[in-house]
């Protein structure tokens, strides 16, 4: 697969498409991770156009649960022949057609059925969560907060 088959995106949560249900207790755990650290150390990725989630449904779901708008993602051209999909528990193969038609229905596969696998380097991309969250939850500035305090204080703070 070639490195422009394959980009680093700043993907709306809203914009995407699941074909996996999550387990509860995987999501809290993560959500714990990345409130403690900051930091979202591992895109997702992503088939391009149809905003389907390959691989990250327990990140993306966490990331949601924090209140972020946005995720890293690594977004693929889903039809290439180097994007392979394979099961992690036996079963009958799976086509990518049946992944978009589950993801597009809203009939999802149990948690881990789909093993999608690239034949890329995908370089390491954490990303501070504060990047991530929509402008109301963003921490303020410093300035910022100054300033809000001085207005709420009854007397007068000089600039600092």
């Amino acid at each position: 697969m070639s490195a422009d088959a394959v980009v680093f995106e700043l993907v709306p949560l809203a914009s995407l498409r699941p074909h996996e249900r999550v387990t509860p207790s995987k999501v809290r755990a993560l959500v714990q991770e990345i409130r403690s650290s900051g930091v979202f150390e591992d895109p997702i990725w992503v088939a391009r156009g149809s905003g389907v989630i390959l691989n990250g449904h327990h990140r993306a779901a966490a990331l949601r649960r924090l209140g972020a708008e946005r995720i890293p993602a690594w977004v693929f051209d889903y039809d290439r022949e180097a994007i392979r999909l394979d099961r992690w528990t036996p079963g009958p193969p799976i086509s990518k057609a049946e992944v978009l038609r589950r993801a597009s229905e809203g009939t999802l596969f149990p948690p881990r059925t789909t093993r999608h696998r690239v034949s890329v380097e995908l370089p390491a991309r954490p990303t501070l969560l504060a990047e991530l969250m929509g402008p109301e939850r963003r921490p303020r500035p410093a300035a910022h907060a100054r300033r809000s305090a001085a207005a709420g204080s009854a007397r007068s703070v000089p600039p600092g």
